[in-house]
């Protein structure tokens, strides 16, 4: 081969693997030569790049490059082996996709077969949607294929570990897993020790990744306080104007309980009265320990609302203080009352489910585009038991909701022209939103029983509807990659959050109102600032998409729970995860919050109910952390089974009374 081919051999590499700067550079360096007749290249430089250019080619480099990486890393010293291994994947799969984008399908057949058992347990969702790529056009056509070309994974690795490997790397010569590792990872080398293998799940991942560009998001400064002169706040402060008469009150009744002490031994006539005075004062020390333990939200700043908000009629007002002064206080050894309502004859329609905050109507959302809502106080009316198939099988106090009833149990609501995805109770109970694959949202009375607008904005379905906690606004989130802030009297909407990669699944607001966070099927979580439209966090983690999320009744917590049955408490003001909670084996379909903010419920298609300690679970330090691993952080406190139904909906009431809502399926 003469000195021309070889040059034109250099540039066309150079140009294929996108080294304009160098190309530029020889090319000029071509022309001086040329002028001046100065001396040629090395030929044994252009050659080696030659070499190179023809080994790319070949398949059997990527499976011998990644075969002996794979080998290596597995042969590593324990204390490095771990994050070693976080290497391989991420390789592997774009040794894949390299081999299917040069036209090489049936050695990347081979190659994804060979190795992919290696990945199944962590990474199954994605190497299911990965082994539907059969041609170099599905890497552009398939939007998650896309994505994993097109960004960079982020992977924390200590010194030693960074150097092991390229040490390796120059050792063997393997520029092909060089060139991919140069390409596709962004190491984030940190000083001193491995990380624990306990944190493996913080360590990457894949899509919408961009570590540094979330780190500069979440650097922006947001206020998670709540709001001034709440209905708590005013609960606190006539509770704090009480004190002096009921303290005064107690010594008044401690006399009237000496003198009836001294009647009971002249007369026994006292009892009764003595048994009264002794409630009197339980009740009166209750209702101080009550008011100590909801002065623990007051602790968080107070933030002024930056949307106009509702005013509360003075009934209502009333009824929601009157909930709050009767709120049962819960801890980790005081565990909810739970009210289980079970869809029966639902035939595998039931698509959601909703419950007011009070408990009193349950809503559900089915295939056929209907929306059913039930009225529980009139449960226990239905006359003809014949119709509640399967009431013999499950718990007594389970509360049976028959989705086919000959008479009548509920009122049915129709207007959508597909399944209806998502329901939503506004925080008074009098009014319901839904929302369909029709790509509409429609508001309707629960007093009139009939639809008041349809709200037209999404271009596709819109999964997840929610109120704001005063009600007035809601937020719609959607396959369009968009979640949207509505208000009842506009069929517009205020507000388009656009930044997610993937379908926006599920949509909450924040206590205080001015802050919207949204779960997606690209794997993280986005708090958007409601005034300026803004994303001001993105939270990184999870490995599935995102099913449900909660906040903190303080508005500093935020769970999010994911397909593959994991939960993350974070921290808003910082963006980190301050605990993943594992313990669901399923898709985690709700989480809420006790009210004072000590508990978190999580409800799974699992069949099950669990109950979490919030408390111990967010004020674990980091150094805790690398001295006891991640194991004290999680803390399930109770773990409550159903017979055969999958948990679709939780709602702790005004009063910490846990409501729950799934549909019975067919039990083997």
């Amino acid at each position: 081969m003469d000195e021309e081919e070889i040059e034109k051999a250099v540039l066309a590499y150079l140009k294929k693997k996108g080294f304009k700067q160098t190309e530029l550079a020889l090319q000029e360096e071509q022309q001086l030569r040329n002028k001046n007749s100065s001396p040629s290249t090395d030929p044994e430089i252009a050659k080696h790049i030659l070499a190179l250019s023809d080994a790319e080619n070949v398949p059997a480099q990527y499976q011998e490059g990644y075969s002996k990486l794979r080998l290596w890393a597995h042969k590593s010293l324990d204390l490095y082996k771990h994050e070693l291994l976080h290497v391989l994947y991420p390789v592997f799969i774009h040794c894949f996709m390299d081999l299917v984008a040069k036209g090489h399908i049936q050695e990347a057949r081979a190659f994804f077969n060979s190795f992919r058992e290696d990945h199944e347990m962590m990474h199954l969702r994605d190497l299911q949607k990965l082994e539907g790529v059969l041609s170099p056009s599905h890497l552009e056509e398939m939007e998650f294929a896309h994505s994993l070309r097109q960004s960079k994974v982020s992977i924390k690795i200590c010194q030693y570990s960074y150097d092991l490997l390229i040490q390796y790397l120059h050792k063997t010569q393997s520029i092909t897993m060089l060139g991919i590792i140069n390409e596709h990872i962004n190491f984030q080398v940190s000083p001193g020790q491995p990380s624990s293998i306990s944190d493996d799940a913080e360590v990457f991942t894949l899509v919408g990744s961009d570590h540094d560009a979330a780190n500069l998001v979440n650097q922006k400064e947001i206020h998670w306080g709540l709001f001034e002169d709440s209905l708590g706040e005013r609960l606190e402060t006539a509770g704090g104007r009480t004190m002096d008469s009921d303290k005064a009150d107690g010594e008044v009744k401690d006399g009237e309980l000496e003198e009836n002490k001294k009647r009971s031994v002249d007369g026994g006539k006292g009892s009764s009265t003595q048994k009264k005075l002794k409630k009197d004062k339980v009740v009166a020390a209750t209702g101080k320990a009550s008011r100590s333990e909801s002065s623990i939200a007051t602790g968080a700043p107070r933030v002024k609302p930056e949307l106009t908000l509702p005013i509360i009629p003075a009934e209502v007002e009333h009824s929601i203080l009157e909930d709050l002064r009767n709120r049962v206080q819960l801890s980790s050894m005081t565990l909810p009352s739970i009210s289980f309502y079970t869809f029966i004859n639902t035939h595998n329609g039931l698509n959601c489910a909703s419950i007011s905050h009070g408990g009193s109507l349950v809503a559900g959302g089915f295939s056929d585009s209907s929306l059913k809502v039930w009225d529980t106080a009139k449960l226990g009316q239905q006359t003809g038991n014949s119709s509640l198939q399967g009431e013999n099988e499950l718990a007594p106090n389970d509360n049976i909701l028959n989705a086919n009833a000959k008479g009548r149990s509920y009122t049915l609501f129709r207007g959508h022209s597909g399944p209806v995805y998502s329901a939503t109770f506004s925080p008074f109970g009098d009014f319901l939103l839904s929302s369909s694959s029709d790509s509409t949202i429609r508001l309707w009375s629960t007093k009139l029983n009939s639809n008041l607008v349809c709200y037209k904005g999404h271009n596709y379905p819109v999964w997840d509807v929610q109120f704001s906690p005063l009600g007035h606004y809601f937020a719609s989130a959607s396959h369009d990659r968009t979640a949207r802030i509505w208000s009842m009297d506009r069929i517009q909407p205020l507000r388009i959050m656009a930044g997610h990669l993937s379908d926006v699944d599920c949509v909450q607001w924040h206590a205080n109102c001015n802050y919207v966070a949204t779960g997606s099927s690209d794997k993280t979580v986005r708090l958007w600032d409601i005034q300026s439209g803004e994303c001001v966090r993105i939270f990184i983690g999870h490995r599935s998409m995102i099913l449900s999320l909660a906040m903190s009744p303080d508005g500093r917590y935020m769970a999010s729970g994911d397909e593959d049955g994991k939960i993350m408490m974070w921290d808003l003001a910082s963006g980190r995860c301050v605990s993943p909670l594992v313990g669901h084996s399923s898709c985690v379909w709700s989480l809420s919050f006790s009210c004072e903010g000590s508990l978190l419920a999580s409800g799974s298609a699992d069949s099950t109910v669990k109950i979490w300690d919030v408390t111990r679970s967010s004020k674990v330090s980091k150094s805790e952390e690398h001295k006891n691993g991640n194991t004290n952080r999680l803390r399930s406190l109770k773990t409550l089974p159903t017979k055969s139904t999958p948990v679709y909906a939780l709602q702790f009431s005004r009063r910490n009374l846990l409501f729950a809502a799934g549909a019975l399926t067919k039990i083997a």
